[in-house]
């Protein structure tokens, strides 16, 4: 899961919620420091067990390009409600959720982090009016691969040791038995700690187990996405230890897609080289726009 390292909320940074013909999404939305939106809108997807505040540390500097960003929790994450029917997590109908958000908010750029990019990428694929832009941030082709798919199947196996409506108890099973101590040992900030323990312990469990379940298996529909012929950033942490880099600049090759490798960060780009992150998103949908004339930044190509 991203780990933020700091809540505060930049100036021009509020929380709130979307309505979308989906239902109620609860948000944080970026605005301009003169409040002008002249560039296209923003929509940001966080990834499995995580939530809009991932996105906390690039909110001000995309917005102080001159556009409106907006991150979401999906439905069953953290503050937005969600039902008890695993199929209502299936990524196609979260797909769609995001297709109504982006509509509600007018936004044209698309970004989806791990999860939240196979999410990005069904909403792409659903038949809606194509966005401007998607960005693919720390995000595969297909099922996620190795020793974070091992620790998956080890959580979804606790979640499937209970019966549906008794699946909240291990949820706190598995934030009491493995991710605090794990944080405790990462040195975690007591406050941060406190935050990943409401976020976890307020997740959907059908959510969780749902989504879970799709993470590990997953089809590679990067054929039927480069057919859409839409302008796609791949982005990645250079050390990233979900999907290997190696695997996720080969989906950039077949999507014919601009790549951002982000020195300095592994699964979590966005928290942990903020500043490269968000030079590097704004100068994709600036050109994706054709805003901008400025050639690409370093690392993209």
């Amino acid at each position: 899961m991203s780990t933020p390292r700091k809540l505060d909320l930049p100036a021009g940074v509020r929380r709130g919620t979307v309505e979308s013909g989906r239902g109620t999404f609860a948000a944080l939305e970026a605005l301009p420091p003169a409040g002008d939106c002249e560039l296209g809108t923003a929509l940001l997807v966080p990834g499995y067990t995580g939530s809009k505040e991932d996105f906390i540390p690039v909110l001000g500097r995309l917005a102080a390009a001159g556009r409106r960003v907006f991150a979401i929790d999906m439905r069953g994450q953290y503050e937005t409600q969600g039902p008890d029917a695993p199929a209502a997590y299936d990524p196609g109908e979260l797909g769609k959720d995001v297709t109504a958000i982006a509509q509600a908010t007018a936004a044209v750029h698309l970004l989806g982090h791990s999860f939240g990019g196979l999410v990005a990428r069904e909403a792409v694929l659903g038949g809606a009016p194509a966005p401007c832009s998607l960005t693919l941030m720390s995000s595969g082709p297909a099922a996620l691969p190795g020793p974070r798919a091992d620790e998956l199947r080890l959580m979804l196996d606790v979640l499937n040791s209970a019966a549906p409506d008794e699946r909240g108890a291990k949820v706190a099973e598995i934030w009491d038995n493995a991710l605090e101590p794990q944080a405790v040992a990462d040195g975690v900030p007591a406050p941060i700690i406190a935050f990943l323990k409401e976020r976890m312990l307020a997740n959907s469990p059908a959510g969780l187990t749902a989504m879970a379940t799709h993470l590990l298996a997953a089809p590679d529909k990067t054929a039927d996405l480069a057919s859409r012929n839409v302008p796609v950033l791949v982005l990645y942490g250079e050390d990233d230890n979900a999907w290997p880099p190696a695997q996720q600049q080969d989906m950039a090759l077949r999507l014919n897609a601009r790549r951002a490798s982000i020195a300095d960060a592994a699964h979590s780009p966005a928290v942990e080289a903020p500043a490269a992150t968000a030079a590097a998103l704004t100068s994709f949908w600036n050109e994706a726009e054709g805003a901008g004339t400025a050639a690409m930044v370093t690392g993209l190509g």
